[in-house]
């Protein structure tokens, strides 16, 4: 392999084209491609759930540049990327520059972060709340979970149960020692399920008070659980603080933060045990592991990797996942869907084995789009149409109409 693709002129390289087509799964996923004058192209994904626009607002911001000049094309597009959602077109950008770069240069995204640390990364598999969210309805998912073959589990468990179950429970969003006994009895009932060989995760609790969360976290700690997911909202860093340092479980949070500056104060005050970003929000592929790589320097804490799109930002996932010295698991929220992985070409097969899935050694990120099965589950019959309506800033710039 040599050091770029002989037919490609790295210093001519330049934008041509920023497109997008919205596949309709459990979540929306934009997908996001991006072209140039060689041939070449990238691919990406704004967060799930997002909107196209959260992308295409960038265009004009970079046609005809040189998608190689990457630290100065992402400077130029930070000041308008905000925390949740609002950071996944940025993010998807990134994702599509990367896998650009990879490809001129033809080799794999992670080794534009330094190397890998792994040849496999440890799936976490996602478990939505059961329709009858009883102590046995939660055994019976998780277990499901666990067949596919799975060692570390996720599933949402609150106050949202209580409201359905057992109303008398709460007083507002107040745990009462019922309700809390009745969401202890859940988490026992999937522990004695699936045993102690599982790793498991809780999510999904509030809203709950700091003192709740406290009492809710000690009476979970005898089920050996990998972490409690966001206990108190992110931005509440002195509440997640004092839950933290009460409670015997590794909590984490991180899912709706935009880039290492929103992560600072959270790693700096270590409020939580475990650093957990969504790169499709936190700014990418790069930013994420600038993220992951502070909260070891400064807290010692590892990170674990929010996910819930398509393929394209699951391999993005996994190639940061690979570069990162201090790394938990990767989440997977779309196992219940039996085409996600047909979306596009180049997945191992199987795709998740034991629980680990094998990070990819060709350029880029090691896929590409599978336009056969996209356009069978658009959102909107557009499969990456044009864009001239976004070739223009419209980023609050007021630019009067030529005459």
């Amino acid at each position: 392999m040599g050091l770029r693709h002989e037919s490609f002129d790295p210093e001519s390289l330049k934008i041509t084209d920023v497109r997008t087509a919205v596949v309709a799964s459990n979540f929306d996923y934009p997908l996001v491609k991006i072209d140039t004058n060689q041939g070449v192209y990238g691919v990406g994904e704004v967060r799930d759930a997002g909107h196209k626009e959260s992308a295409l607002m960038y265009k004009g911001l970079l046609l005809g540049q040189n998608p190689l000049s990457f630290d100065r094309l992402f400077r130029r597009m930070r000041p308008f990327a905000r925390h949740g959602r609002e950071g996944g077109g940025i993010s998807g950008i990134e994702m599509a520059l990367n896998d650009i770069i990879g490809k001129v240069y033809e080799i794999p995204v992670y080794q534009l972060l330094g190397g890998k640390y792994r040849d496999k990364i440890r799936i976490y598999g996602d478990t939505p709340e059961p329709q009858d969210p009883t102590p046995e309805g939660f055994a019976e998912k998780v277990l499901e979970r666990k067949k596919t073959g799975l060692t570390f589990i996720k599933f949402d468990l609150g106050i949202n149960v209580l409201r359905k179950r057992m109303p008398e429970a709460l007083i507002g969003n107040r745990l009462t020692d019922k309700g809390i006994a009745y969401l202890c009895s859940c988490v026992n009932a999937v522990r004695e399920a699936v045993g102690w060989d599982v790793d498991l995760a809780v999510d999904h609790f509030g809203p709950l008070s700091a003192k709740d969360c406290i009492r809710l976290g000690r009476a979970l700690e005898k089920y050996s659980l990998a972490w409690l997911e966001d206990m108190r909202p992110w931005r509440d860093v002195e509440g997640n603080r004092l839950v933290t340092r009460a409670i015997a479980t590794p909590t984490a949070t991180g899912e709706d933060i935009f880039g290492l500056t929103g992560f600072r104060e959270i790693i700096e005050k270590r409020a939580v045990d475990i650093v957990h970003p969504d790169l499709a929000t936190a700014g990418g592929i790069r930013e994420t592991k600038r993220i992951a790589d502070y909260a070891e320097e400064k807290g010692s804490m590892p990170c674990a990797l929010h996910f819930a799109g398509s393929p394209i930002s699951f391999m993005a996932n996994v190639h940061c996942a690979a570069a990162i010295s201090d790394f938990v698991a990767l989440e997977h929220h779309a196992l219940d869907v039996p085409w996600w992985k047909d979306l596009v070409t180049g997945l191992p097969n199987p795709l998740i084995k034991d629980g680990y899935i094998d990070v990819p050694q060709k350029p880029g990120l090691g896929i590409d789009l599978n336009p056969e099965v996209i356009k069978q589950h658009l959102r909107y019959p557009d499969y990456f149409g044009p864009t001239p309506e976004w070739d223009t800033p419209k980023l609050g710039f007021y630019r009067p109409q030529q005459k």
